[in-house]
């Protein structure tokens, strides 16, 4: 028996309902996206908004904005139909109005955070971050690849990582974990990454204060390793719920339900979102999380064979560099895992 075509399955027609639902779909878009126009339009028309002047978004909510002027008052804005990819963190140019102002121009991005949709195309999700703060925690415990994957993520998109060690107090006498994490972390120094080490329990945030001073800065990290609590201790005003940690499989619960920016009070601020937290690395390319790894860099290009995988090639600098222990064994295997895994989705 022949086995089904993908390629022709794709290809089938749509049934009659099918057709109608999408049809239906991009009509209500295209009503939602005018409505929106003609709101921010007929707003403009009548003049009874503001002078235009410049602004930051603090928080989205899908077809519209909370904006904050240089003086910290904020307001909440229609977008123009145009600018439908705004993020929290965005600069822009806006007009304020009694009770509803409009956003009439987006600034140029000094850095994005992008992830990829449902459909598999990479989306904005912040916008103008000086830095990510990578949160692990002794549980769930964390593994080198998973720290390497956010580290050569952040190298991706330009941003400085910071590796924060929460909820220290666990490791309090128990020797043998302090000794697992301290073996874990101790190579990211040495690769000119800064480690913070911190307690939302114990309150010994200082450090990681002096980090956030007047920076943008993202919480990445996965579930239950206390993300939320940090903001909560750093911005109690911010009343973050925070997700219990599940006892059956050390796992996490997502929380946070929009973005939002965060002001300091020692300076700085903090983005948190959903699609922050976690972001993949299966839509790069393998040259991408090679140069991913900092200690890669000044090693390509010297292989014998152009297109050599650092597995098993004569004459490879990376695994000659693996040999003389320039680089660690940990970080090639993780090099070596976050390969094969491209093109898998999460």
């Amino acid at each position: 028996m022949q086995a089904p075509n993908n390629a022709n399955m794709s290809k089938r027609k749509l049934s009659r309902q099918q057709s109608f639902r999408i049809r239906k779909i991009q009509e209500e878009r295209s009503a939602r996206a005018q409505r929106r126009e003609d709101q921010a339009d007929e707003a403009l028309g009548a003049g009874e908004l503001g002078p235009e002047q410049t602004g930051l978004v603090i928080a989205h909510y899908g077809t519209q904005v909370d904006i904050e002027d240089p003086a910290g008052n904020t307001q909440r804005c229609h977008l123009r139909a145009n600018l439908d990819g705004l993020v929290t963190g965005d600069q822009v140019t806006w007009r304020p109005g009694d009770s509803t102002g409009v956003v009439v121009a987006r600034e140029p991005r000094r850095s994005e955070l992008r992830r990829p949709d449902p459909y598999g195309k990479l989306k904005p999700v912040a916008a103008n971050i000086d830095q990510i703060l990578v949160v692990i925690a002794p549980l769930p415990e964390p593994h080198a690849n998973l720290i390497d994957r956010y580290l050569v993520a952040a190298e991706a998109v330009g941003i400085e990582p910071v590796l924060v060690l929460n909820k220290s107090d666990l490791l309090g006498a128990d020797t043998a974990l302090r000794q697992h994490m301290a073996d874990l972390l101790e190579v990211y120094p040495q690769l000119g990454y800064r480690v913070v080490e911190v307690s939302s329990q114990s309150g010994s945030l200082t450090e990681l204060e002096e980090a956030l001073q007047g920076r943008i800065s993202v919480f990445v990290g996965q579930s239950g390793v206390g993300k939320s609590s940090l903001v909560n201790t750093l911005l109690p005003e911010a009343d973050l719920r925070v997700g219990a940690l599940s006892a059956l499989r050390q796992k996490g619960i997502h929380t946070t339900t929009t973005a939002q920016l965060f002001h300091l009070p020692g300076g700085g601020s903090l983005i948190d979102s959903p699609g922050i937290r976690e972001f993949g690395l299966w839509h790069m390319q393998r040259d991408q999380v090679e140069e991913g790894f900092r200690e890669f860099r000044a090693l390509l290009g010297h292989c014998r064979f152009r297109d050599c995988s650092h597995n098993h090639e004569p004459g490879c600098a990376i695994l000659a560099a693996a040999e003389c222990e320039e680089i660690s064994a940990a970080r090639l295997a993780s090099y070596r895992h976050i390969v094969a895994t491209l093109g898998q989705p999460g």
